[in-house]
């Protein structure tokens, strides 16, 4: 993808502060950072969303995002982090090229757990009436 900003990082014609790297996977340090260390993982071909991605290039993804992870908690000395991806506009992802952060967490940060990023009224009776359609 010609406009996309993390394929011209993959490429080198846009600056980054490399963490890691192999031949699937990019991670590099965000440059709007929500805390020390948050870190960014990408598939180095261009992927706009995770449904997008065969599972096998999904683990090959997810098991740099486990290297990362391990490697910035030892390095910043901390026990803990977030990590997730907005998947689609309505889940906040601006730039249209798969991504996950890593976002480093200390006790005193302020910061809230997944459960705090969106609160739908219901949610929880819609699950006791719908919980057969996610049975297999």
């Amino acid at each position: 993808m010609d406009n996309c900003v993390f394929c011209k990082i993959v490429k080198g014609e846009i600056p980054c502060h490399k963490v890691f790297e192999n031949d699937d996977v990019l991670a590099f340090l965000d440059i709007e950072p929500c805390s020390d260390g948050h870190t960014i993982v990408i598939p180095k071909r261009h992927i706009e969303h995770f449904e997008d991605m065969s599972p096998e290039y999904s683990g090959k993804l997810f098991s740099g995002v486990n290297k990362v992870y391990r490697e910035v908690l030892k390095k910043l000395k901390i026990p803990a982090a977030n990590v997730g991806f907005n998947n689609h506009a309505p889940a906040g992802q601006v730039v249209s090229h798969m991504h996950v952060h890593i976002i480093p967490r200390r006790d005193d940060d302020e910061g809230g757990s997944m459960h705090s990023i969106v609160k739908i009224d219901g949610a929880a009776d819609y699950v006791k009436e719908n919980a057969k359609l996610f049975s297999s």
